[in-house]
């Protein structure tokens, strides 16, 4: 399919979610309508609501700090998760001693941690970039674990016949095998990285997304929250879009079809 095609078959399903939307928020269907806008407000109010945030220039703010918290909390957590997959990946004494303390930390549900890290390190970004860490940290670590394990025997035999030493078996070898599984967890890590400052914000923050979203949920207002998702959104696919670039570039080497397969 081409590129084309395919955004269009994206913006029709877009446009008939919305069509949608503002047909069971707007139409009585046997004297009622299905989705009453107090609970689930209609496209038009929420698609005022956003213009009149970009207008007003109210949301740039808001905007700007969580972008800034994502942005920390993806580039430390994905750095902490590639240096510590590879580590233990390459170190099977090591992975097997921290094993069940890896899983453990992994088990503790985010939420709870935010309240504590909101006590340790206030209410600026800091605790926000802390929450999106522990949410990217081990989606990537545990990718690039996996990606340098899978490594294939037959490879690193043939790699050590040709002489190749550890940092060139790392660069060559290990590496590349890490690549694909590393960013295949970065597109995941994008939404949690900006979850992780959102939720933040929502439980205490004076501005961000998550800011705005909790008081217009304050005050009832159905529109400016889901105009708030909406802008979270968009958001997200621009960050996930500069990830996309960046695999491109960076496995340039695989096969075409394989590339468009993962």
């Amino acid at each position: 399919m081409s590129r084309g095609r395919l955004l269009l078959y994206q913006a029709l399903v877009a446009v008939a979610i919305v069509a949608l939307w503002h047909v069971l928020t707007t139409v009585p269907v046997s004297g009622r309508i299905l989705l009453p806008p107090f609970f689930f407000s209609n496209p038009f109010d929420v698609g005022k609501q956003i213009v009149d945030w970009f207008v007003t220039g109210a949301i740039w703010r808001h905007l700007a700090i969580t972008l800034w918290e994502s942005i920390l909390a993806f580039v430390i957590g994905s750095l902490g998760g590639v240096l510590f997959g590879f580590w233990f990946a390459r170190q099977p004494r090591v992975a097997a001693v921290f094993d069940p303390y890896v899983k453990m930390a992994n088990a503790l549900p985010r939420v709870v941690l935010a309240p504590i890290f909101t006590l340790w390190l206030g209410l600026g970004i800091w605790s926000k970039v802390a929450l999106g860490v522990t949410l990217v940290f081990f989606i990537v670590f545990f990718n690039v674990y996996q990606g340098v394990k899978e490594v294939s025997g037959a490879v690193l035999a043939n790699a050590r016949m040709l002489g190749m030493n550890e940092r060139q078996l790392m660069r060559h070898v290990y590496w590349p095998s890490a690549l694909s599984w590393m960013f295949s967890s970065l597109h995941t890590s994008v939404g949690f990285a900006v979850v992780g400052a959102v939720v933040g914000e929502y439980l205490g923050s004076a501005a961000g997304l998550g800011y705005l979203i909790q008081q217009a949920e304050g005050v009832f207002d159905v529109a400016g929250v889901f105009a708030g998702m909406f802008v979270l959104s968009a958001f997200v696919i621009l960050i996930d879009l500069l990830v996309t670039v960046a695999e491109r570039r960076l496995l340039k080497w695989r096969p075409e079809a394989e590339r468009h397969a993962a």
